[in-house]
């Protein structure tokens, strides 16, 4: 069942459009990417997904039914990008305070940022003022503070900027453990690799258009271009080209070839054995999504971001 429904949306900023007729769903319980260069359009969708914006057209559907920002953003979480914190308050109070305006109760409420402070070791921190702390600390405490209220959906905006290696991981298994409980979580980041290894599903956005839309595997074969990598016996050299194939390179002693249209992966092992060649593995390669990302982005064209409003 989807948690989230976008039909059709649109939002217009003077004679810009921010975001013009994107529509894609989210399941429940899934990891969802929203990705995109700056200035694609995925902030203005958070914030109209948050009721911060609303959609100038279009429909946003939250649990089957009509998103309502005055009832709904309580079951929401929402890590922005930029912080908002107040620097002067202590970091446990920073904590107690948004975790009652979510509308826990104080004994509630300091139950949760408890379990949660104890949960990512931050528990010295407590009586710490917010300007003391360093970007991953501060980073920790903006993640406690999206998600002690557990909200249905949680939204993480560049959730892994100032981490360490360490701490992101623990984000990182934080996010996995809360989407197996069922939280539905928006992930949007630059990092095409934590989204490989994150993501169920993604959307690519530029300049206000939905570019891509799938399963990250699903996406990665979409964009395959017929290159395996081979690792042969010592048999002497591999030929540059024949009928079947190209070479394209080689890297770590493997050699990576493009099989030709009309032409199979049998065929090519078929030449090789015809050949006196042996081969110790064979593997298809498969785009990486910041491959695809780059591919799309740059040929998207430079006319959308600033088409005038009709």
């Amino acid at each position: 069942m989807h948690l989230l429904e976008l039909k059709n949306i649109r939002k217009y900023f003077a004679t810009q459009k921010a975001v013009d007729d994107i529509s894609f769903s989210i399941e429940k319980g899934s990891i969802f990417g929203l990705l995109g260069p700056n200035g694609a359009g995925k902030t203005t969708l958070l914030r109209i997904i948050t009721g911060i914006f609303f959609e100038d057209s279009g429909e946003v559907l939250f649990e089957g039914r009509k998103f309502d920002a005055a009832k709904d953003v309580s079951l929401i979480g929402y890590m922005p990008e930029e912080k908002g914190l107040y620097k002067k308050m202590k970091v446990g109070e920073q904590a107690l305070y948004f975790a009652q305006l979510k509308g826990l109760s104080r004994t509630r409420a300091t139950e949760r940022v408890r379990y949660w402070f104890n949960k990512l070791e931050m528990n010295t921190w407590w009586n710490k003022k917010v300007e003391d702390l360093s970007k991953g600390m501060h980073q920790k405490l903006q993640f406690i503070i999206t998600v002690l209220h557990e909200p249905r959906l949680i939204i993480l905006d560049e959730p892994f900027s100032g981490l360490d290696p360490v701490n992101a991981n623990v984000i990182k298994d934080e996010i996995f453990r809360l989407a197996k409980e069922g939280s539905t979580i928006i992930f949007s980041t630059h990092r095409m690799e934590q989204v490989e290894e994150i993501c169920d599903h993604i959307v690519l956005v530029n300049k206000g258009k939905k570019l891509l839309d799938g399963t990250v595997q699903g996406v990665k074969q979409d964009f395959k271009e017929n290159v395996y990598s081979l690792e042969l016996g010592d048999t002497g050299p591999l030929q540059s080209h024949t009928d079947v194939y190209d070479l394209v390179g080689q890297k770590n002693g493997k050699f990576h070839v493009r099989i030709k249209g009309g032409h199979s992966a049998n065929e090519l092992l078929q030449l090789l054995l015809n050949q006196g060649i042996s081969v110790h593995s064979f593997n298809e390669l498969l785009p990486s999504l910041n491959d695809i990302f780059i591919r799309l982005v740059e040929t998207t064209p430079a006319s959308r971001q600033f088409e005038q409003v009709q």
